[in-house]
């Protein structure tokens, strides 16, 4: 007679890779954005003299086929996935910044200055970031740069981050290394960078990614409404734009970026998905 054993690992010996794919496919995106110039098939400017053919659909010499100016989709993707990952990630850091620094403070400070910045932040949160978005590059006397528009973008995106820190820290201040440090004479300042924020890692590591598909989301809507990145600098949300005009006719002018937004969404959505799984598995309890 056989016996089966079954062996249950404890948590913290438990491992998941399911973020191996999502990040593998962030990472291709991120080097096609990095390496454009030496991946593009064609430059992005047209050189003069350049015979354009127009309108062509996707074919070997232009897999993504060329637009109503002779430009290279293909070309344009490219190009366009710098930019729109650039702008995502750098609203994403600069909203991890903010919303670490808010929800920190409050963490650590307690009492009633905690409870009158949350109140402030429950304000910031019940006005939806898309209306506040449309609200602010609307009515912004010119076309946002790019660098404004990144920093409306992140500057907008800390809410969520905020009170997710304000609630680790506020965990982690009964934590009894935090409380034998305080005992022990070490400034707030120095318990929160030494002995808070690499515990927050993880946490921060889900919320970035997270805050990333949503910023590339984002960026694409903007966008295409003409509110966003501006042309002649492409985005994937601007590059479906030029070509919302003729999705019947001229359907592989819209295809393309919209997969690459997809692609990098589901992507962003995958690993941060995974991410918390594996961290939560592996999770020393208190």
């Amino acid at each position: 007679m056989t016996t089966t054993v079954h062996i249950s690992l404890p948590p913290s010996t438990r491992r998941s890779h399911r973020w191996r794919l999502p990040l593998a496919l962030v990472a291709l995106l991120v080097a096609i954005a990095l390496f454009a110039p030496l991946i593009a098939p064609y430059s992005l400017d047209l050189p003069k003299g350049y015979d354009a053919i127009l309108n062509v659909p996707p074919s070997a010499t232009h897999p993504f086929g060329t637009d109503n100016f002779g430009r290279d989709v293909m070309t344009r993707v490219i190009y366009g996935a710098r930019v729109s990952l650039a702008v995502a990630f750098s609203a994403a850091l600069l909203a991890l910044a903010l919303g670490t620094a808010y929800g920190s403070i409050a963490g650590m400070i307690g009492g009633a200055t905690d409870r009158w910045l949350m109140r402030a932040l429950d304000v910031a949160l019940s006005i939806p970031r898309l209306l506040l978005l449309l609200a602010i590059t609307a009515f912004w006397s010119a076309k946002l740069p790019l660098a404004a528009f990144i920093i409306v973008l992140g500057a907008t995106g800390w809410f969520d981050v905020a009170r997710l820190v304000r609630g680790e820290v506020q965990t982690l201040v009964r934590r009894d290394f935090v409380l034998a440090a305080e005992s022990g004479g070490v400034r707030r300042l120095r318990i929160l960078w030494r002995h808070l924020l690499p515990h927050l890692v993880p946490v921060l590591v889900v919320s970035t990614t997270l805050n990333v598909a949503s910023t590339i989301t984002l960026e694409a809507g903007l966008s295409f409404l003409g509110l966003g990145v501006q042309p002649p600098t492409p985005s994937w949300g601007n590059i479906l734009l030029s070509g919302s005009g003729f999705v019947g006719a001229q359907w592989w002018l819209t295809l393309f970026p919209a997969l690459a937004t997809v692609l990098a969404v589901v992507s962003c959505h995958a690993l941060g998905d995974a991410l918390r799984d594996d961290f939560a598995m592996n999770q020393v309890p208190a």
